[in-house]
């Protein structure tokens, strides 16, 4: 089991407020969860990913 924390920003406007980015490796099936309250981006961009992995 691995967990990795990545720290960035989001660009909003002017601002940029920062973003934590907390990321389990493991052996098994693929699989992504996004906690919280993702807008609509996100999830498109979540079902971008799973048509990509399955090209």
């Amino acid at each position: 089991m691995s967990l990795s924390i990545v720290h960035t920003r989001a660009a909003l406007g002017v601002n940029a407020p920062p973003i934590t980015v907390e990321v389990h490796i493991s052996k098994g099936l693929p699989g992504l969860t996004m906690v919280g309250l993702p807008e609509t981006t996100v999830k498109e961009a979540r079902d971008r990913r799973a048509q990509r992995h399955y090209q």
